[in-house]
């Protein structure tokens, strides 16, 4: 058989599945939009027992940090440091599972390992 010359292969075949690229374009229209939401969402979290709270937007971008006054140490200010490294930290996670979880309901009924050799 000439180059060329072979049998086209169309995306959605009557009574078949429904064309992908359709469903592929749809999906990323709604990802695209959860994305954009996602910055509307936050997460907070607190370390030291409530003494240190930190806000974060669902793109990791940190809202506020705030401090109990009490906790404000002179003589200890690396105590201080570690509690808000560790609430940035655990808010970061938090925001990134909140992402994951978000993006994952628009893929999760979709079976996507069908489109393997599309996206891979």
């Amino acid at each position: 058989m000439a180059k060329g010359k072979g049998r086209r292969i169309r995306a959605s075949q009557p009574g078949g599945r429904p064309d992908m690229r359709q469903q592929i374009m749809k999906i990323q229209e709604q990802m695209l939009q959860t994305q954009e939401e996602l910055g509307d969402k936050t997460v907070t979290v607190t370390a030291g027992g409530g003494v240190v709270e930190v806000v974060m937007t669902g793109h990791q971008r940190l809202e506020s940090i705030t401090i109990d006054p009490e906790v404000v140490d002179p003589e200890d200010v690396e105590m201080l440091q570690d509690l808000i490294i560790a609430a940035v930290n655990e808010a970061i996670e938090k925001s990134q599972s909140l992402a994951a979880e978000q993006m994952g309901a628009l893929t999760g009924g979709l079976g996507l390992g069908d489109l393997g050799g599309l996206l891979g």
